[in-house]
């Protein structure tokens, strides 16, 4: 791509606008994660230009996101003492997201399910909106589970301070009415700030605000938590995981809207990086976000520049803004932020649970309950094994329907040779069986295999077992496959085994479950297996020459 002036004018106008969406969001995801306001400011900057420079999305903006800010939160509240000990973690685990791009993990987490992501963001936004609950009332918010927010609301509800409800309320309604024509060059999220603080300064001015200075960031003193390293990676593997998981489904939504492909290790590389960065800065970590990518896309971002300038028009605003940033009721936040909750809930799978299939809508709001009232990883970890093990009851199905094990009566299976008398053989007898595994087979369908086929064989004096349209079998298959071998051979049955070299290298060759067939029983094709069980049951093959 030749980059000419025009390219710049479009990533320039795109990254103002993006920097417009990430103010607000930065503000107020920072309040979230109990480092602070100016948290996500800072964070926002060194993310932000650090993963649009070196990531592998061409026009993704990184950012506070609403994961990550709960996610540093849960870190703060349970493992840290302090927010220099939480900086200590998001320093780790910004490290960890480069060792994930290293290691080439990111592909795999383009196989999370829909119903476990639908799940998390729905749970995620359900935690925004109840958290907010005590803001809205002007109390102070609580860090962590909402059920400990929830324990506060009383005390909250009776004193209530009128002029933070009133302000926070007039920006949710703001944010939520927010016309459709003007968000193409206001977003809702920075209309509903502006707003928000000119009511907050001319009617209600009593409500508590934001109240810290914005000065030029400062690098940290490393502190290690309490608990050692140790304690320290594995909380930092909360932020690095749910950090890269939000990093990466918001570059494949954005992929669908401009057509292009993106890196996923190299953009682990590149938000690992601006996290370890921002971290060091006293920022709060950041991932993709979803709002400010689709605005810089629509905005008609070229390539990296957008992003790189948004994040240095975020810094300017920073700094020419900071005397009002500073005036800034936290009211202002609580309704952007309620509104932003609601947004996240996947209302569309919502409201059509009753048509979703049984086992996608146990995932689905398993995931939601337990993002909300136990822990993040946790959900998305116990999500994903729910899902796997619900895949695997269908896949079951379609497996094992690709299995025909089928008597072969013997004057029909030996007739098809010119060399062998039929008159010799009755008509109802069937000595040898007959195993076809077609497509693929895998845990899901090994133990229901096994139970499937072994009486057949067992009935059998000679079992073919036919693997030449078999394309690929697990481990848990092949020791099936071992088992069946074993079953057979305790009951004097002898295997031929047809097509083991059409069969791609895997786990049958790997754990040598076939080591108990003679080799002289592997053959290539079903007239080499007939001949073979003619001579195991010592059925007479005439020659040609003596017909």
């Amino acid at each position: 791509m030749n980059y000419d002036s025009g390219n710049f004018r479009a990533d320039l106008r795109a990254g103002i606008v993006s920097a417009i969406v990430v103010l607000p969001l930065a503000l107020a995801f920072g309040v979230v994660s109990g480092l602070g306001p100016i948290a996500g400011l800072w964070g926002a900057v060194a993310v932000g230009f650090i993963a649009a420079v070196a990531g592998g999305t061409r026009v993704q903006i990184s950012a506070a996101t609403a994961p990550v800010a709960l996610a540093v939160s849960f870190v703060l509240v349970r493992y840290a003492d302090s927010p220099v000990e939480a900086l200590t973690i998001i320093f780790i685990a910004g490290i960890i997201q480069v060792l994930l791009g290293l290691l080439r993990i990111g592909n795999l987490f383009q196989y999370t399910p829909h119903s476990v992501t639908s799940g998390f963001v729905s749970g995620v936004g359900v935690m925004v909106v109840l958290l907010q609950v005590l803001p809205f009332f002007g109390a102070d918010p609580v860090l962590g589970n909402p059920i400990d927010s929830i324990r506060h609301w009383d005390d909250a509800a009776r004193d209530m301070d009128f002029h933070a409800l009133g302000v926070a309320v007039a920006t949710f309604v703001i944010c939520a009415g927010w016309p459709k024509q003007w968000r193409k060059y206001v977003p809702s999220a920075a209309g509903a700030l502006v707003c928000g603080a000119i009511l907050g300064a001319w009617i209600f001015d009593g409500a508590p605000r934001i109240s810290e200075v914005v000065e030029a960031p400062s690098f940290w003193a490393m502190e290690m938590p309490g608990g050692g390293f140790w304690t320290a990676v594995a909380a930092a593997m909360t932020i690095a995981l749910i950090g890269s998981l939000s990093s990466l489904l918001s570059a494949s939504a954005a992929d669908s809207m401009t057509g292009h492909q993106h890196d996923p290790n190299r953009e682990l590389l590149g938000v690992g990086i601006g996290n370890a960065v921002a971290a060091m800065f006293g920022g709060l970590p950041g991932a993709g976000s979803p709002g400010a990518t689709q605005s810089n896309i629509r905005a008609g971002a070229q390539t990296r520049v957008a992003g790189a300038v948004s994040a240095v028009v975020a810094l300017v605003l920073i700094v020419v803004l900071s005397g009002l940033i500073d005036n800034v009721p936290y009211g202002v936040l609580a309704g952007i932020l309620g509104w932003l909750g609601l947004s996240l809930i996947d209302w569309r799978l919502i409201t059509h649970l009753y048509r979703v299939q049984p086992e996608h809508m146990l995932v689905m709001l398993l995931t939601l309950g337990l993002t909300v009232f136990v822990d993040l990883l946790v959900a998305i970890a116990a999500g994903i094994v729910v899902a796997a093990l619900a895949a695997s009851h269908r896949f079951e199905r379609l497996e094992l329907d690709s299995v025909l094990s089928v008597p072969m009566l013997d004057a029909v299976f030996f007739a098809d040779s010119d060399r062998v008398d039929i008159t010799q053989f009755d008509a109802f007898t069937a000595r040898v069986g007959m195993v076809k595994m077609r497509g693929s087979f895998t845990v899901a369908s090994s133990n229901r295999l096994r139970i499937a086929i072994s009486k057949d064989i067992q009935e059998h004096e000679v079992v073919i077992l036919d693997f030449s349209e078999t394309s690929y079998i697990d481990d848990s298959a092949a020791l099936v496959v071992e088992q069946l071998i074993d079953a057979a051979m305790e009951h004097d049955t002898e295997c031929i085994v047809i097509g083991l070299d059409s069969l791609p290298s895997g786990s049958l060759q790997s754990l040598d479950v076939l080591h108990r067939v003679p080799g002289d029983h592997f053959v290539a094709s079903f007239d080499d297996a007939r001949l073979i069980a003619a001579r195991l049951l010592e059925i007479n093959m005439e020659t040609s020459s003596d017909t």
